[in-house]
């Protein structure tokens, strides 16, 4: 396999091809950084690339592979989002308004390390990760490597365009509102949001209230899983502690899932919002692959109560884009558009704060009410084709608030219960832009949503496809 096929291959064939000496790490990764060089100046992926620090911790993995060590992730080049801490390096969180270095690497960086992995660079975010999309004034917008006229999502979008264009084996990401899988699924990725609790984000103890988890944004699902093996689990201190996976992740993906009862929703969280025909077909045909393959697949469309639900999470959003805000070192440096969002929340009434925040164990259990009956729970992902970039820029705050979140209405949920949930790549628009469903599962049980996910992989590839050049899909 060439260098360049082999920046497309992902994490397994990467590590398998260090391993076994067909390339080096060093190779590997100055080929992808030299990728970044020529592909990113028109994605704008990268907020920074690490690129002699990698070559030298390339040269290490290579040094260590000779003295006969064997890591999961040896010599393997992995994007980190903005958000999560680099000792060394403030953590920036798509922002110019922090300053301070970190005094130590993240569980989740310092965890990469400790599996041989070699940190290539950090990804770009919006402003605080507030939207679905990744452009600031400041930074210009990061574009799709698909189309370069549309967004690759956010609040990840930088690791899922990085992946996307074959910058990195794997990039990760955080998700506060669907911030894994919106990318994921505008990019043709997998992206599975982890059980809140499942990887630590320490130092911090919890981020957003505890919506916001971290997780991989991969090409394959046995990718995923190689990675999260590497990064799962908790540390002192944590205020939440995931169930501890039944196997592997790695296990997971390779492991049939058996016959599951499977129930398909198309009821979008909040009254009167369209779902596109293409967002349609794709989810009722992943519906009869699925039942093509054995499994019980039941329509069902569970009452969320909407109203309680949705302005809910609106309040929880608001809060905490007032708290980021005000939390950052130089909030004046801000956006005005960031800023805005912050003041709404700020605004709030203290009443209505505690009101939202106070009720997740019972919408918890009502939310998870569906899985007496079904085991995998399939939706749209987002509820339209991929946003252009730009696309909302003239609109108010509110407005943009209002477009955002219709546009991933079938995501929130499971961000405010902590369930795991998937973006699962399912096929193309009639212009060649990724389409994608979403698979939830009950708490704590990643170990399904990767079964069935790998099983949809295996009969309907998604990976072998890349962008020819940039902007085409092939």
């Amino acid at each position: 396999m060439e260098l360049t096929e082999l920046c497309f291959a992902g994490v397994a064939r990467q590590a398998h091809a260090v391993r076994s000496g067909e390339v080096t790490a060093r190779d590997l990764v100055a080929d992808h950084l030299g990728r970044i060089e020529r592909v990113d100046p028109q994605l704008n992926a990268f907020r920074t690339v690490f690129a002699e620090k990698a070559l030298a911790e390339a040269e290490a993995a290579d040094e260590r592979r000779a003295r006969g060590e064997d890591l999961p992730l040896l010599g393997v080049p992995i994007a980190v989002k903005e958000d999560i801490a680099i000792a060394g390096l403030p953590t920036t969180k798509g922002t110019n308004a922090a300053r301070t270095p970190e005094p130590a690497d993240s569980a989740i960086v310092a965890r990469l390390r400790a599996a041989g992995a070699v940190i290539i660079g950090r990804t770009r975010m919006p402003e605080l990760g507030l939207w679905p999309y990744t452009e600031s004034g400041w930074a210009g917008p990061t574009r799709n490597p698909w189309s370069l006229t549309h967004s690759p999502g956010g609040s990840s979008g930088g690791s899922a365009a990085a992946v996307a264009a074959g910058l990195a084996a794997a990039a990760i990401g955080t998700d506060g509102a669907g911030s894994i899988r919106i990318p994921s699924a505008v990019t043709g990725l997998f992206g599975l949001k982890p059980q809140r609790g499942r990887v630590s984000l320490a130092p911090e103890r919890e981020v957003w209230g505890g919506l916001v988890v971290a997780g991989p944004i991969t090409r394959t699902v046995l990718d995923w899983a190689l990675v999260a093996d590497q990064i799962h689990g908790a540390v002192p201190g944590d205020p939440h502690v995931a169930h501890p996976p039944r196997t592997s992740f790695t296990e997971a993906a390779t492991t049939d899932p058996g016959k599951l009862r499977i129930g398909v929703s198309l009821r979008p969280w909040g009254p009167g919002i369209p779902i596109a025909d293409e967002v349609r077909d794709a989810v009722q045909d992943t519906a009869a692959l699925l039942t093509d393959l054995g499994h019980d697949v039941v329509r069902i469309d569970p009452p969320m109560r909407d109203v309680v639900a949705s302005t809910q999470f609106a309040v929880r959003y608001l809060h905490n884009a007032h708290l980021a805000r005000a939390g950052m070192e130089f909030p004046d440096l801000l956006e005005p558009r960031t800023r805005a969002v912050g003041e709404l929340g700020r605004r709030l009434p203290r009443g209505l704060v505690r009101w939202a925040r106070k009720d997740d164990a019972a919408l918890t259990a009502y939310a998870n009410r569906i899985f007496s009956s079904v085991d995998v729970l399939l939706t749209p992902a987002l509820t339209r084709p991929p946003i252009r970039v730009g696309e909302w820029d003239r609109r108010n705050v509110v407005a943009a608030l209002l477009a955002a979140s219709h546009y991933t209405s079938f995501l929130q949920m499971w961000n405010v219960v902590g369930n795991p949930a998937a973006a699962v790549p399912a096929g193309r628009t009639s212009s060649g832009l990724p389409l994608a469903v979403q698979l939830v599962g009950r708490r704590h049980d990643e170990c399904t949503l990767l079964s069935v996910s790998a099983q949809l992989e295996r009969a309907r590839p998604w990976a072998d496809r890349t962008p020819s050049g940039l902007g085409h899909a092939n």
